[in-house]
């Protein structure tokens, strides 16, 4: 299981998510809408869900369906890289 970020963050990008991470897979620009997990990375802690001030990041069991495109979305971030 991974996390994801979906559309809460798109705008907003807090970044204390980020600075929780234990393992910095939580990546963006300022040009990015949003942030995003690598699911390469990501070990499930789960810290980032708490830090995260606009609820954007579910565990991928738990993404609402409205926003299933998003697990494409953080995997590709990561891919063009």
């Amino acid at each position: 299981m991974a996390y994801i970020i979906a559309e809460p963050c798109i705008g907003t990008k807090d970044k204390g998510c980020v600075d929780v991470c234990p393992v910095d897979c939580i990546h963006g620009t300022d040009e990015d809408s949003q942030l995003y997990i690598d699911p390469e990375v990501c070990i499930d802690c789960g810290a980032c869900v708490a830090a995260c001030p606009v609820e954007a990041i579910f565990a991928d069991t738990d993404l609402p369906d409205k926003w299933e495109g998003f697990t494409e979305v953080n995997a590709a971030y990561f891919r063009k890289k």
